[in-house]
């Protein structure tokens, strides 16, 4: 009986090892995908100028489905929808649109963030040297089931993909709304 067991375990760690090295295991996923259009797919971007006082925050939520949500003013809500300073002066301080572009055209956005590096985790030598920034964006995403949900200053991080990101936030920031 002990023998079996030694024999199958055996098998089992040989196979194990076979298949690591050809490859078949998830060890390593790739962040730099063709973006297929989908319903579940969604970025949300969060923008705070921190040159204003009080600090101007902006909010863009897309959808697959070519939904876009965009929060600004300098509420807390902007960018917390549990934000519990309702006595502050700026509570109310915020304004809320809805936009419906194109599907394709939100799809292309994901393709446009995915190749900047928006799933890439490991991305070495990118940071910057500044030591303090008077603008932070900080980004969520889920595209194609692959997750980005990190609280980080992306300017810190990674300054090419925080322009990218800017650079959409621009695109559905309307400063006549």
């Amino acid at each position: 009986m002990r023998s079996k067991l030694l024999k199958a375990f055996a098998m089992t760690v040989f196979a194990a090892a076979l298949c690591s090295m050809q490859g078949c295991g998830p060890f390593w996923v790739n962040p730099y995908i063709t973006v297929t259009e989908s319903p579940l797919n969604w970025v949300h971007i969060h923008y705070y100028n921190l040159n204003r006082i009080p600090i101007r925050r902006v909010s863009v939520y897309i959808t697959g489905m070519g939904h876009v949500e965009v929060r600004k003013g300098t509420s807390e809500l902007v960018s917390n929808d549990f934000a519990k300073g309702y006595s502050n002066d700026t509570w109310h301080a915020i304004k809320t649109y809805r936009i419906d572009v194109d599907p394709k055209h939100a799809n292309e956005i994901f393709q446009n963030l995915v190749n900047y590096g928006i799933l890439d985790r490991e991305k070495n030598g990118k940071s910057s040297k500044k030591d303090s920034f008077d603008r932070v964006i900080a980004v969520k995403a889920n595209i194609c089931g692959n997750t980005y949900s990190e609280q980080e200053n992306i300017f810190e991080v990674d300054p090419d993909l925080a322009e990218q990101l800017l650079d959409v936030v621009r695109e559905f920031d309307d400063p006549t709304k």
